[in-house]
């Protein structure tokens, strides 16, 4: 048997990164397979649709180098790979449920639908449909679709049965029938439901895992009747657990830190994140916290995913990704840093400050706070100044006295510059941290910065002097 698997992600909305680990854990399963990944676009909520979003998910996938063998991009022997282009397929596979009676026309409009499970939810009963189009003669209720009444076909599902799911990491799932809805499969407009298209769907391009989140567990049976109705064979079953917030909550679309577009602008780098995603659930066997995708790939197999629904700690990615940033060769992380620099700096500029600040970010946006001052003169409140104590009659003093042995350097170096400032807080017997302090925010605006002296000597003699001039100007203010 070829390993397939997919996803099978909605274009109504920008991707999540939550299909970036469903697409993790179906890529990394297949290539340790040597089978084959699949994207396949469920398009048909028409309503919902978004702009650009197939465009952007397929964008994302390629940023994290999980790039599909078959999709409506990368086309295979199993398409069309949208769903709203292969809508006479469904409507084949619905009337052939029709003829042999395991689904029906039904023909009750909004209004009455809505009243039925009104009165269902008032009764304290789940809100189901009540059947009465289950009881229509076939051939009268045909007769009426010829005649051009507005129809939907629904499942028929079979009284006072349990139906087993199988899942891979769950065990066997049972359900009483008489708690499943008689779903509807092909809507009036011609466009299936997610049931009937993932079932056909999936059978015709010879999916061998679903891999869904827990989520659709509810939706199993339906799914299992559908393909024992057309007596095909199953696929593994995978309920993938959901992705939780810290304080246990369900990670939703609704917060910013679900978009992968929100994960590339905060500076995070795509294998750190593929890196997170894959301890999501599942734990490397040498108990490692970083390794690259080729080891994941190696080592992930679908039965060993924890069904438990694991957290997505921002501050364990941050870790990871300061960890990677940290691997990676400083010509190549130039590069990466100027794509989220909010300013314009020499590459020499950036290059040279790049090991004093690797061991201090994170994230590539945090680099902006940390080089600004190489850019621009920063605006700071003067109070920083006093950050350790003093003066301002101390403080002035102190400027002057810097500003002084600054100039009288003749070659401005990293040993020049570290010998005339010590002399200075030495000669005058200056508190050490005070003294420092004062000196680090006239030169960069901030209270935390790269290395000091290798900061003055990178931004030049002249701009450092241009800088203990303005914080002059700042305490006579």
């Amino acid at each position: 048997m070829t390993v397939r698997t997919r996803i099978a992600p909605s274009p109504t909305g920008y991707p999540h990164i939550g299909t970036i680990w469903q697409a993790l854990v179906n890529f990394a399963y297949a290539k340790k397979n040597q089978g084959q990944f699949i994207v396949r676009i469920e398009d048909t909520d028409r309503e919902r649709l978004v702009p650009q979003a197939e465009k952007k998910l397929f964008q994302a996938l390629d940023w994290f180098g999980l790039v599909a063998d078959e999709s409506p991009v990368n086309q295979g022997d199993y398409g069309p790979y949208r769903q709203s282009e292969r809508l006479d397929l469904y409507q084949q596979h619905a009337q052939q449920l029709i003829a042999k009676g395991q689904a029906y026309y039904c023909f009750c409009s909004q209004e009455r639908l809505d009243q039925v499970r009104k009165k269902m939810v008032e009764e304290g009963k789940p809100p189901m449909y009540d059947r009465r189009c289950h009881q229509l003669d076939p051939q009268k209720a045909q007769a009426r679709v010829d005649q051009g009444e507005e129809y939907v076909v629904r499942l028929k599902i079979p009284d006072q049965q349990t139906i087993v799911v199988s899942d891979l990491i769950r065990g066997e799932i049972k359900f009483d029938s008489t708690t499943v809805d008689d779903q509807i499969l092909l809507k009036s407009d011609g466009f299936p439901t997610y049931h009937l298209a993932v079932v056909v769907d999936d059978h015709l391009m010879k999916i061998t895992h679903m891999v869904r989140g827990e989520e659709w567990i509810s939706s199993a049976p339906k799914i299992v009747l559908l393909y024992d109705y057309f007596a095909w064979q199953k696929p593994v079953f995978i309920h993938t657990p959901l992705l939780r917030n810290p304080d246990k909550t369900k990670l939703s679309k609704r917060q910013s830190h679900t978009a992968v577009s929100w994960y590339r602008q905060e500076g995070y780098l795509p294998q750190a994140i593929l890196n997170f995603l894959a301890l999501l659930g599942w734990s490397h066997p040498q108990e490692k916290t970083t390794f690259s995708l080729d080891e994941y790939i190696k080592y992930f197999d679908l039965k060993d995913l924890s069904p438990a629904g694991p957290i997505v700690d921002l501050q364990k990615l941050d870790y990871l990704n300061g960890a990677y940033i940290r691997k990676t060769a400083d010509k190549q992380l130039l590069q990466l840093i100027k794509q989220h620099l909010k300013f314009k700096i020499e590459d020499k500029k950036i290059l040279k400050v790049i090991p004093l600040i690797k061991e201090r970010i994170n994230k590539l946006t945090d680099v902006n706070d940390l080089v600004e001052f190489l850019a621009k003169d920063v605006d700071y409140d003067k109070r920083l100044l006093f950050d350790r104590g003093g003066n301002s009659q101390l403080i002035k003093k102190q400027l002057l006295e810097i500003e002084q042995k600054l100039k009288d350097i003749k070659d401005w170096n990293l040993e020049a510059i570290t010998q005339a400032m010590r002399d200075v807080c030495n000669s005058r017997d200056y508190n050490r941290g005070q003294f420092f302090m004062t000196l680090r925010v006239a030169v960069t605006g901030r209270t935390v910065t790269p290395p000091l002296f290798e900061s003055m000597e990178i931004l030049g003699q002249e701009k450092t002097l241009k800088k203990i001039s303005l914080a002059l100007k700042k305490i006579k203010a």
